[in-house]
């Protein structure tokens, strides 16, 4: 673990999958906090449980973040 962002929090939107995904993996591998952001709770919650698995912190939130 590089810790370029310790000490800084990163939320992603629709980091369960695809870009999302490796971008919230790589952010959590320089050391960043991560919110997991995804519409699905499963996905959102294998991404914290892979983070977490591999010694970082973060935290789900699941929902939209358009506000229509």
């Amino acid at each position: 673990m590089n810790n370029k962002l310790d000490g800084r929090v990163a939320p992603i939107t629709g980091s369960g999958r695809g870009i999302g995904r490796a971008t919230a993996l790589e952010l959590a591998e320089e050391g960043a906090r991560m919110v997991v952001n995804d519409l699905d709770a499963g996905p959102a919650e294998a991404v914290v449980r892979e983070i977490r698995d591999r010694g970082g912190e973060a935290v789900a939130c699941v929902g939209g973040v358009t506000g229509i």
